[in-house]
């Protein structure tokens, strides 16, 4: 039985209405017209995708994925659906399901279309084409050891595998990294693409990140959200080093250490003054 989803020579046996009939060992299959990149004369070779139609059967296709089931990629998602997972797409002649089963618990962070996977592929039993996620163990096989001369660098890459635990990336440069959760704002989606901050180079070439600025700059945007909240409240807010975190977080979607070094920073400016009821203003 041929393997389906990967690449193999075809040896063209005819040319007929709807394409091409050719043999790939010892298998004859059909190559429609519109799968095929140029002209093709009986007995001549080619190389080509073994991929399965909606019927079910196997077909040949010269167009050549970068993914196939041999090797790993990234591959866009097309299409979301909730009851069965996510549709990539693969330039076939139509895109390969990503069974739910590889995708994370919550929906609210699956993969949106747009967003990147790096999967494989295999058959299912009926032989039927799925595109499989990579697991842990395949992306650390597979990942670029970072070295110390990264630290603190901003590096783009996208999320292969999304959790409560923390989000695993893997840059642009093939580097594995790790985004815990107190170092984001909110969780991102898998295959969401995200620019993230290099915090450590750990000692197996992995690194860890954040999706925050460095102290200085986040304390500056903390600053200004405070004074933006003080414009638009006359001048005076009901906030002091005592409020809760909760409401610290709910307002300002900072931490209450973040906050306090914030107002610290504006009453050094005499930009803001703390009253006696425990609120802050602007200092006239």
């Amino acid at each position: 039985m041929i393997k389906r989803g990967t690449i193999a020579t075809a040896y063209v046996s005819r040319e007929q209405h709807s394409g091409y009939l050719v043999e790939v060992e010892g298998i004859m299959l059909e190559l429609p017209a519109s799968q095929a990149e140029r002209s093709l004369s009986a007995g001549e070779q080619a190389d080509v995708f073994i991929y399965t139609d909606k019927q079910g059967h196997a077909v040949a296709t010269m167009h050549l994925p970068d993914v196939t089931a041999e090797t790993y990629g990234w591959a866009e998602a097309a299409e979301v659906v909730p009851e069965l997972g996510v549709f990539v797409n693969l330039d076939l002649p139509h895109d390969i399901l990503v069974p739910k089963d590889d995708l994370p618990f919550l929906e609210s962070v699956w993969p949106k279309p747009g967003d990147r996977l790096f999967v494989t592929l295999t058959a299912d039993k009926q032989g039927r084409l799925l595109a499989r996620t990579a697991g842990e163990e395949t992306m650390l096989d597979a990942a670029v050891p970072a070295f110390s001369s990264l630290l603190h660098q901003t590096l783009t890459g996208w999320v292969y595998r999304a959790g409560k635990a923390g989000s695993f990336i893997r840059t642009e440069n093939g580097h594995r990294a790790f985004l815990h959760p107190s170092q984001r704002m909110q969780e991102p989606r898998m295959g969401e693409q995200v620019d993230v901050r290099v915090v450590d180079v750990k000692e197996d070439g992995t690194i860890n990140v954040s999706m925050f600025p460095p102290a200085e700059e986040s304390m500056d945007k903390d600053a200004h959200a405070i004074m933006l909240h003080l414009s638009r409240n006359r001048g005076e807010i009901p906030f002091s080093d005592k409020s809760s975190p909760g409401d610290i977080q709910d307002t300002f979607h900072i931490s209450k250490a973040a906050f306090k070094r914030a107002v610290g920073r504006l009453l050094k400016q005499d930009l803001i003054e703390q009253t006696e009821r425990g609120t802050i203003r602007t200092k006239e």
